[in-house]
Formats: C-alpha cells, structure tokens, sequence
C-alpha cells in the first residue's frame, strides 16, 4: 500500500534538500553513497511514503520500523533515518542510511529542517491539559476566523485548514506530520495555528521542532496513568511545554494547584486566568448567563480592560475555555478591542465536533454527546447540564479498555451522583473483556449511591434507545465518551460506529426529531 492516509495533509509543492546538507547539519553517520539525492519529505510509516521521501524507522510495540526499508524503497523512499539496530536492519534495502543515536528524537528537528519550518510566518499556539484542549484551540479558531484571519488547526477530532479538513488519529500529530502540515498551511497564507499538544506528544518527540508563540493550560485532573506513574509524573510532562525550548509566553489557569505551582515552574513570561472569585490573577472571567445553547461571560483583565460576549456552548467550562483563547490571542498581539468588535452580539462563532454537542430538537428530551471520558470532565458536564435541566438527568456511558484502569471507580461514582439514572455500556473494551469493564464502573456507581436508578446494557445502541424510552420533555440525556469518533473498537477491530448519528436516528425512531 503506497500514499498518504486521509490524516495526513501534506505541501502540494515541496523544495527539496539535499540529502548530504542533512546528514551534515545533524552530524549523522552515513552508510552508503548519497551522492546528489535530494529529500522533499519525511515519514514515520512505510505505508504513508511518497516519491522524494526520507522513510524513518524507529523501534515500535511489535517491531523495527527499519525491517519495512524495502517497502519504503519500492514507495519510493530516497533513503533511511534510523538508530544503530535500525541500520542492519535496512542495510539489504540498497537505500543510503542516516544513523543517529536516537532517530525519534531526532525526528522533529530533521522534519522542520527538511520543511523549513522556521520560515513559517503563522502565529503558532499551543494548548495543553487535561481537559478542554480540544475546545480552546476550535475556539481559537473561531476566533481568528471572526477576525479575519486565515487560521489552521490539529486536535484531537482533526487538523484542518480553513474549510479544509480531515480525521485525526492522534491528538497530537507525529512530528513529521505535524511540520508536513504546518508547510501545506504556508503554502494557503495560513497566518495562525492552534495546536492541541498532549502529554504524550510532549514526552514522544511529537511537537520537537517547534517553538510556540503562545501556550495555554486549561487543567489537571485524574487520567493518562496508565502511561504516567503518578500525577506529579503526569504533570511533569505537561510542565515540558512552558520552558523556553518550546515556547516564548503562556497563559495558564490559575483555577488549582497544579495550575498556580505550573506558573513557579515556569521559565517563560506566563499570564494568569481564574473563574474563581478568590483565586489571585490576571484575568477573571465570570459567567453572566447559562443556557443549554449557550454561555454568556465577561472576561476582566489588568487595566481595566474588560470583554463581553458568549460561546455558543453548554456550560461554565466552556466559557473558561473561551476566556483561555481570548488571553492567548492578546499575548500574541491581538487587541481585546478589535476581538470583541469582531465578536459581534452573537458572541464567538465555533463549532465543536462531540463536545458537549447538542443534537436534539425543540421538541423532546436535550440530548448531548460528549467526548469526556474522565472524572473530572464527568462531573463538570453534569453539573452544567444540571443547571440547565428541569427535569431528570440520564446519563449514558463507558470506559476504555486497555487504559487507565484506576478512574473507572471516580467515574461510576460521579455520574451516579450527579445523573438520576445512569446506563452503563461498552466503549472500545479493545482487547479486555468488557463486561469486567462495566463491572468497575457499576462498583464505583454503586458505592457511592446504592439506590440509584442503574442500567447495564453491552451494545451501546441499546444503552442509547433505553435511556431514550426513559426520558420525556424537560429531561436530559449526556451520551459521554465516543464524541466526535466514528468507529467501536473491539479485539482489534474499528467497528463503525456514530454516537452521533445513532442517537440522532434513535431520536427520529421515537419521534423526536423529523
């Protein structure tokens, strides 16, 4: 299989680099003749390669990438990136070799050189945290887009260019993707880029190569530890992206403690936001209206300088995630002014793809679908639909297999304190059993409120239909987990599958919607 997957968006016209300018300017060993070769591009995967390639390969779960040089050779790889192993394992391709001690540490700065990327005039935002990121750079899009700005974005759900746009596999591209699409986006005069930056990305090598304008953190709360051993780990990682390597300012959310401790660790310039009415900082926000359409907020910040407007999402949260955007764009040299003006009375103009998503019609119970799936994220959607709900809360969910383990008990726990019923399901069980799975979350449920309303039902199109026979006008229904995602991964295996479309058809079935 040649080409590029519908992930990846890549420069339509490459420059090339000569392949020996490369191999001196990382002081790489070389195996073989480079003579005048020349490299238009950088990929991880022998799947994805093009003509004009450099093909990296890098130890992986189950294998070397460097054994599949010969795939890439036949693709039409130019020659090999890859560590000491790596290269006998290439040598019988009949490629040129590049050795470095490291070759995925190596990638970022080799894919920015091959791209040029620090000849991209973008405004480069970065945004990390447990949960929001997703939201704060679509936000920011909206934003820049309102400001007449042509504006890019990689996130979780997809990267895209203006209206442009495809599906994400990771939330933070691997860096040779990543410098690819940021080159695609100099080529359209894109002028500012939100990326979402994970953890993972952080302690992967994924945004190596970068230095961002502007970074922001939304929060830190229980996830990921699976892959981090402890909080203060997880945060760590987190931390990597406020130091001068990776960026020059940031704004970051004062709201806890691991927010005012990631200001002292800090060694940029950091500006400070608060909701919270006696958290010291540069910026408060304070919400001024909640609707299940809406969230309307004022935003006051040192010199007086004040904003209000709305975001046409549910929920206290999302206007802090609103508020978190605006103060980057100021860091970055936009003015509060000109934003509200371009804001207009109807507020910022965004769309985001399955969080806190209302699908539902006038008519009938609100039905919201989410891409939450951590504690923390559990409690604030409820909470907000709580405050916007006269009725009953039904909630609808599950937990993903094969990772972190030890939330499944806070994540029972809260939605059976904060849902008069609950329906527990399965969500990408992969390769452990899920019933094992439910039976964590049913634990947690049941511990902390022993009578409430529960229901264990495996296929998630029947979870969703049963919470819908159960709830009536002025009720709501949170469906949390699957959000954006098109597929149910089970022992391997995508399932098609949209939380999205299933619910809007279980909606039409019982009438609710035309």
């Amino acid at each position: 299989m040649t080409g590029s997957p519908p992930t990846a968006l890549r420069p339509q016209h490459p420059a090339p680099r000569s392949l020996r300018g490369l191999a001196e300017t990382f002081a790489l060993e070389v195996r073989g003749d480079l003579g005048d070769l020349e490299v238009t591009g950088v990929v991880l995967s022998s799947n994805t390669v093009r003509t004009g390639d450099l093909y990296v390969g890098v130890p992986g779960r189950n294998a070397h990438g460097a054994q599949y040089a010969a795939a890439a050779r036949d693709a039409g790889a130019v020659a090999v990136l890859t560590d000491a192993a790596g290269a006998l394992l290439a040598a019988d391709s009949g490629l040129p070799v590049l050795v470095a001690d490291d070759a995925r540490a190596t990638l970022g700065d080799v894919a920015a050189w091959i791209h040029r990327t620090d000849e991209n005039p973008a405004t480069l935002f970065a945004v990390t945290g447990t949960n929001g990121k997703t939201s704060v750079v679509y936000l920011l899009f909206g934003i820049l887009r309102q400001l007449g700005v042509v504006a890019g974005l990689t996130s979780t759900a997809e990267r895209r260019i203006g209206d442009e746009a495809v599906t994400s596999s990771l939330t933070t591209p691997e860096a040779s993707e990543l410098h690819a699409l940021l080159a695609r986006m100099r080529e359209v005069d894109v002028r500012a880029v939100g990326v979402e930056v994970s953890a993972q990305a952080l302690s992967r090598h994924r945004v190596d190569g970068l230095v961002f304008d502007v970074a922001g953190f939304t929060n830190l709360t229980h996830d990921h530890l699976d892959d981090y051993a402890s909080m203060d780990v997880y945060y760590e990682a987190k931390r990597d992206l406020f130091q001068p390597e990776r960026a020059r300012r940031g704004v970051v959310t004062v709201d806890s403690e691991w927010g005012r401790r990631l200001v002292e660790d800090s060694r940029i310039p950091v500006t400070t936001l608060t909701t919270k009415p006696d958290v010291a900082a540069d910026w408060r926000l304070t919400v001024t209206e909640e609707q299940p359409t809406y969230t309307a907020f004022r935003l006051d910040g040192p010199d007086g300088r004040s904003l209000a407007t709305r975001v046409p999402l549910l929920g206290w949260y999302m206007a802090a995630n609103a508020a978190l955007a605006i103060v980057m764009l100021v860091e970055a040299g936009y003015d509060l002014e000109r934003i509200g003006a371009s804001l207009g009375a109807d507020g910022i103009d965004a769309y985001i793809p399955g969080r806190a998503e209302r699908i539902s019609g006038e008519r009938g119970p609100t039905v919201y679908i989410d891409y939450g799936h951590s504690p923390d994220a559990f409690l604030q959607t409820l909470d907000a639909i709580r405050r916007t709900t006269t009725g009953r809360v039904i909630m609808v969910f599950g937990a993903d297999g094969d990772r972190d383990t030890t939330k499944r008990a806070d994540m029972g726990a809260i939605a059976a304190r904060g849902a008069d019923v609950v329906v527990i399901t399965d969500f990408h069980p992969r390769w452990e059993d899920p019933a094992e799975i439910r039976a964590a979350l049913i634990e947690g449920a049941r511990a902390a409120v022993p009578d409430r309303e529960l229901h264990e039902i495996a296929d998630p199109r029947a979870a969703f239909r049963a919470a819908l026979a159960l709830a009536g006008d002025g009720d709501s229904i949170l469906y949390a987990g699957p959000g954006h995602e098109d597929y149910h991964e089970v022992k391997g295996v995508k399932i098609p599958y949209s939380a999205r479309d299933d619910a809007r058809a279980a909606l039409r079935e019982a009438g609710w919607l035309a």
